[in-house]
């Protein structure tokens, strides 16, 4: 999938905040879509995740942990859009209700939105999917906790908006 930087300016801070986590490193999570409004990861299919040998369905956490991200990086991403500040918001809270089994040997996409910011809570509402974002595997609602930029340390800002045009 081909990505214009112009229809979502925030993808680059979005993929490199992802690769600042050694979970999604090792899920292989790639941001597709990085905006104020969302962000959209692929999850790649890997035998390695794979919660039941005899069916070939991806364990629940890492699909749990696909839309825990996907959250987070949208809460980053629409804090930086909003304000141009860079905040670290750990999960306070995240309820997922699985739908259906992910299909074996395919990817699954997680999309994610920041719909309200307060002025200590972030609250979101993501979605995993395979073919189509309207038959979900699974719903997620979140709240995010923010903390002041201040507290986001000089290596870790500069990961993520160093050299960003957008930033």
């Amino acid at each position: 999938m081909s990505v214009s930087s112009d229809s979502y300016p925030l993808t680059g801070m979005a993929s490199r905040f992802v690769e600042q986590l050694t979970q999604c490193r090792k899920l292989k999570l790639k941001v597709l879509e990085g905006s104020g409004k969302h962000v959209l990861i692929e999850l790649p299919y890997d035998t390695q995740l794979v919660g039941y040998p005899d069916t070939g369905v991806i364990h629940g956490g890492v699909i749990t942990t696909l839309m825990d991200t996907a959250s987070g990086c949208a809460v980053v991403c629409s804090i930086f859009d909003k304000f141009r500040l860079l905040e670290i918001s750990p999960t306070l809270d995240l309820r997922v209700d699985y739908m259906k089994p992910a299909e074996p040997h395919k990817p699954v996409f997680g999309f994610a939105e920041c719909y309200k910011l307060s002025s200590s809570v972030a609250f979101t509402r993501a979605i995993a999917y395979q073919d189509s974002i309207d038959d979900p595997i699974a719903h997620a609602v979140g709240s995010f906790m923010r903390i002041s930029p201040e507290m986001v340390g000089e290596e870790f800002r500069q990961a993520l908006i160093g050299g960003d045009e957008y930033a």
